[in-house]
């Protein structure tokens, strides 16, 4: 059992890394991708959105910890 904590531990820190806001808006971005999919409707500029504004979040983050002193 040891192995397979260690290699879920190991997956979970490669997708959640430090920040667990920008992994769980990838999967609702890729969610709602898959969705918009099903039901017929073109969804190729769902990511690319995303990506520009979970980094945009991401940064303004790193921006005020950074003026916080921390």
């Amino acid at each position: 059992m040891t192995r397979a904590r260690t290699f879920g531990f190991a997956v979970w820190d490669f997708i959640v890394g430090d920040d667990w806001r920008t992994a769980i808006g990838v999967a609702l971005a890729l969610a709602l991708t898959a969705l918009l999919a099903a039901v017929g409707i073109s969804a190729w500029w769902v990511m690319p959105l995303a990506v520009v504004g979970l980094l945009a979040l991401s940064i303004r983050r790193a921006a005020r910890g950074a003026s916080r002193g921390g």
